[in-house]
């Protein structure tokens, strides 16, 4: 072949690189360094599954949830996870035009020592028990709001609650310094896998008080006016990850790769963490999901009193982006 044709050649293909390259549509999205939307970031760009579906992923790595709401309102990410109830606070009190997409149904879990004397929220009278998040987190809430209907006592007043960080907290509990801790799924399936025991799931508690246990407790959270003027990265980035949980979920080669992104490296870890992720995955979706939504608000109103029930009497109209025609 000669100089001409093989230059010729090299700049078709550059070209050719080039046009693929511009038909990507960007996503800048920000995640925690080992948190489940970043598994499947990895999992995405292992099998390719982003640039098939038209995306030009750009991950930046948050130092904590906070972070994420910070960049995200910043404009310095378009995409974030978190729960639905920031997004309808947000629009709520601030007029903000954010949205959400159902992404995982998991719920906090309360978690006891094995050898624990405590058998139900009954025993919790009187005891230490450590909860991640604030006083108006909503797993507190539902959690307080059941106790106070099924058992007649507030756990606020008659149990000792300690705030904290995850990890903080689940030291305490292995130390003894608690009695129980309300945290968040990923760390109860390591606490679990290191003997500790599940008192109760925020599931259960969902569907004593009346809702779905299985409907959306976090997922994607991205600006109205962004997402309408790049539809077709929302929906790259949708069907991407849908096929990237799928492949973590029934392929051990999937898995593997992105495993270590996880910190741990113990296998029974590790397999209490694929577990409850792929256990977490989103089965309602639509009106359904928003319905289930209004009734968990209604509820957080009532059990978080007038600190909580700011503004409109009801879950503010346009929270869930999946449920209207995109």
């Amino acid at each position: 072949m000669t100089l001409n044709r093989l230059l010729l050649l090299a700049g078709l293909l550059g070209a050719s690189f080039s046009a693929m390259a511009a038909e990507l549509a960007s996503v800048h999205i920000g995640t925690l360094a080992t948190g489940t939307v970043n598994w499947e970031m990895a999992a995405m760009r292992n099998a390719g599954l982003d640039k098939a579906n038209g995306v030009a992923l750009e991950v930046t790595t948050l130092a904590g949830p906070d972070a994420g709401k910070i960049a995200l309102q910043g404009g310095s990410v378009d995409v974030i996870a978190t729960d639905w109830i920031w997004v309808a606070r947000q629009r709520e009190k601030a007029g903000a035009d954010y949205v959400f997409v159902p992404y995982s149904s998991h719920q906090g879990v309360l978690m006891v020592k094995a050898e624990s004397a405590i058998r139900s929220l009954a025993d919790l009278k009187g005891k230490r028990l450590g909860v991640v998040g604030g006083g108006l987190d909503k797993n507190w809430l539902l959690f307080k709001g059941a106790v106070q209907e099924k058992y007649g006592f507030d756990l606020a007043v008659q149990a000792e609650p300690v705030f904290g960080a995850p990890p903080l907290l689940a030291q305490q509990l292995k130390q003894g310094r608690l009695d129980a801790l309300l945290t968040y799924w990923h760390f109860a399936a390591k606490l679990e896998s290191e003997g500790f025991r599940r008192l109760a799931d925020g599931r259960e508690i969902m569907r004593d008080l009346g809702v779905n246990p299985q409907m959306a407790s976090l997922g994607l959270v991205f600006r109205e006016d962004w997402a309408r003027r790049n539809a077709e990265a929302v929906e790259g980035l949708l069907k991407g990850m849908d096929a990237a949980r799928q492949s973590l979920c029934t392929s051990g080669e999937a898995w593997a790769k992105v495993a270590p992104l996880s910190g741990e490296s113990k296998p029974e870890t590790l397999a209490a963490l694929r577990k409850g992720y792929c256990e977490g995955r989103i089965t309602e979706t639509g009106a359904a999901e928003a319905a289930s939504a209004e009734k968990v608000y209604a509820l957080l109103r009532r059990f978080g009193g007038a600190e909580f029930a700011q503004g409109t009497a009801g879950l503010p109209p346009g929270v869930f982006w999946s449920v209207r025609t995109r």
